[in-house]
């Protein structure tokens, strides 16, 4: 909402600080936020690729993973490039809609990642737990609708959060101790009371976070107890290995976002604050595709036949 001052009306206008505390820091960290974005775009764009043209990997895991890459990728993209700009210009102010849009699209990407996981933990629970009935539980009508139901849920969630910061009054000027619009620093500069959008950001952040989670313990609980009791070592270790990618994921997702948003402690600095936020938003997009794609012989071996076929065709 706009502020009015007689018959004009006041567009507010943000300056996002980032890291302009660091002046001698700004092309060191321009430089290594390029070179992740860089590897990003390729790792995402690249997992996708890889698991169109390989027909091994046209199966239930993979169509997960493939819309995972996509949604890191639109996650990245949303925060790196204004996080680049800000880096080397002096101006640093965003828009009043530029702000809104990159939370809305970072809110609905961000809920769309959790449940995304959320749904791929079940599918490693019936593939391990009940590998039987594995290609009649994991249908493909079921996977599009825990495909489906993670953009739907994410969007609606993003729409609402979006709508109640709208209804808020902001002053004409704002600075945002931070590199990303995410909620509570826009809220921390409205001109009014931000009570009922912040009641219902906690909700819809907790909701997310402990039906997620709760998800993916069930699952690897029972994923645990049925690898424990097989007889094989062998096969123990094979179908940990399965799952090790995605636990690995997983932690560092969740984790991350515990450390940033639910763990209260007056003590963590803004620096702290901006670090794992960068982390959660710039470095989890590059690592998802990394660490899929070096444990998975699948991916690792298509790689390998594009980067010579490539080479063949330049010689």
């Amino acid at each position: 909402m706009m502020l009015s001052e007689g018959n004009q009306s006041i567009i507010p206008t943000f300056i996002l600080l980032g890291f302009s505390e660091y002046p001698a820091l700004q092309v060191p960290l321009f430089l290594v936020f390029l070179s992740i974005y860089m590897v990003t775009t390729v790792g995402n764009l690249g997992m996708i690729i890889i698991i169109k043209i390989n027909p091994k990997l046209h199966t239930i895991m993979y169509l997960f993973l493939s819309h995972l890459s996509f949604v890191d990728f639109c996650f990245s993209t949303v925060v790196t490039p204004k996080l680049l700009e800000n880096l080397i210009v002096e101006d640093r102010t965003i828009s009043f809609s530029g702000c809104i849009m990159q939370f809305c699209f970072t809110c609905l990407f961000g809920v769309t990642e959790t449940f995304m996981l959320a749904a791929m933990a079940y599918d490693r629970f019936v593939a391990v737990c009940n590998p039987l009935l594995y290609t009649t539980t994991m249908s493909q009508k079921l996977c599009s609708l825990l495909v489906a139901g993670s953009y739907s849920w994410g969007i609606v969630c993003s729409l609402t959060l979006t709508y109640f910061l709208l209804a808020l009054s902001y002053c004409e000027s704002s600075i945002i101790n931070n590199f990303i619009c995410d909620h509570s620093v826009i809220v921390s500069v409205s001109c009014s009371d931000p009570y009922i959008s912040q009641m219902l950001c906690f909700s819809i952040a907790v909701f997310n976070e402990v039906s997620s989670l709760l998800i993916i313990l069930m699952s690897y609980i029972l994923i645990f107890i049925t690898v424990m009791r097989m007889p094989s070592a062998s096969g123990r270790r094979k179908t940990f290995s399965t799952c090790a990618s995605h636990l690995t994921a997983i932690t560092i997702f969740h984790g991350t976002i515990l450390f940033l948003y639910c763990i209260p402690n007056p003590k963590t600095t803004w620096l702290v604050v901006k670090v794992a936020s960068v982390f959660y938003t710039v470095m989890i997009p590059m690592l998802n595709p990394l660490i899929y794609s070096l444990r998975n012989k699948d991916v690792k071996d298509t790689f390998r036949r594009l980067v010579v076929a490539k080479l063949l065709c330049h010689s």
